[in-house]
């Protein structure tokens, strides 16, 4: 499954790489989110035999990847971006063995060969398998009978944070995330459409937002204020520019407080403490 917006050249160069799969996909999701008229009339033209989603209007990505999770027909869900692709060409062979393998694997997923850290274009050793808190959609197989059991992804977050939210679901539920290097993920971080301001906003207005769902009272209150300092310390180190204008992700994170109360489903204080706890 795949989100994009109006990245018509990224998207392309990534369906080529899957379209070179062995075995090949059940099916390709694609959501067009609040893309131009032109650009999603070009995929549809060039992409016949993919499943096309269209949001007129931009939904967000965490929103487009709930709603494909939900629609897909396979039970194994590859979650990418449109600017990223498996680099083996029998990623989905390695894939399903390792998912027969643990029945407890919820979420799969795996190193990346980034343009945003150049070092990792020429690494060969990305580490051993190992349990994780969270993972990056841009590469990362999930299941989906176990998405359906827990909330999912939360759609108000619109983008970022969706994945450490939901791998905290998954642990508290006793499912397993796992990073792997069975699989690399060649990602090309296309710098169009991001804003770092933006990003760092909605991560840390989502960041409180998960706590606020997730996090078992009193230890919330806590956990909360411990979110809101250490994002202000991050935004410290960037310079004076960032300090006075992180208010401004206080107040959205304020207003949507009432939301998450109504959809609070707080785990147990052990089960988010070993959430913690992990890599």
């Amino acid at each position: 499954m795949i989100t994009t917006r109006n990245r018509i050249l990224d998207l392309r160069r990534t369906c080529r790489a899957l379209q070179q799969l062995n075995p090949p996909p059940l099916e390709v999701l694609i959501t067009m989110d609040g893309c131009t008229a032109g650009v999603v009339e070009a995929v549809k033209g060039e992409l016949p035999e993919a499943r096309l989603f269209v949001n007129a209007i931009d939904r967000g990505s965490v929103a487009s990847r709930d709603r494909m999770m939900r629609e897909a027909r396979g039970d194994l869900v590859l979650a990418l971006d449109d600017d990223s692709y498996p680099e083996q060409l029998d990623c989905i062979a390695r894939i399903a063995q390792l998912f027969e393998q643990r029945p407890q694997l919820a979420v799969l997923h795996f190193p990346q060969r980034t343009d945003e850290y150049p070092e990792t274009l020429a690494q060969t050793h990305f580490g051993s398998e190992h349990l994780t808190r969270s993972f990056a959609n841009s590469g990362a197989v999930l299941r989906r009978s176990t998405y359906l059991q827990l909330p999912g992804f939360e759609s108000r977050f619109f983008h970022m944070y969706e994945e450490p939210d939901y791998g905290l679901q998954c642990v508290a539920a006793g499912y397993d995330v796992l990073f792997s290097p069975v699989v690399t993920i060649r990602h090309h971080y296309s710098g169009q459409a991001r804003n770092e301001i933006r990003i760092h906003r909605r991560h840390a207005r989502n960041e409180l937002w998960s706590t606020l769902m997730r996090c078992p009272f009193p230890f919330a209150i806590g956990i909360a204020a411990w979110r809101v300092l250490s994002q202000l310390r991050y935004a410290c180190k960037r310079g004076w520019s960032w300090v006075i204008r992180e208010p401004a992700w206080w107040w959205q994170a304020v207003a949507g407080i009432p939301c998450c109360l109504r959809k609070r489903r707080p785990v147990s204080w052990a089960s988010y403490k070993r959430w913690l706890a992990l890599p």
